[in-house]
């Protein structure tokens, strides 16, 4: 994973290290493996991860087909960021 560091601002990179990591699931990796996790467990787990998947890919498929109203959207409002609160970046 790679994070590039631009004008020297490394707390911005940190925040995107961060993001990358946690859209990797580098963090729920780390605290699953902080203690031992049984056989018995571990398929339980992987059972109801692949349920909540089916569950999902089913949910946006009746969402495709008109079936479901879609997802709600997020309307976002402009931060300011010192040039009087427009999005030049």
């Amino acid at each position: 994973m790679q994070v590039l560091v631009r004008d020297n601002n490394v707390e911005q990179a940190l925040r995107v290290l961060k993001k990358k990591m946690q859209r990797e699931g580098l963090f729920r990796e780390m605290k699953a493996r902080q203690a031992f996790e049984k056989p018995s467990e571990r398929r339980v787990r992987e059972k109801a991860e692949a349920v909540s998947r089916a569950r999902k890919a089913a949910r946006k498929q009746a969402q495709r087909e008109g079936l479901l109203p879609g997802p709600k959207k997020k309307e976002r409002t402009p931060r300011p960021n010192g040039n009087g609160g427009d999005f030049n970046r």
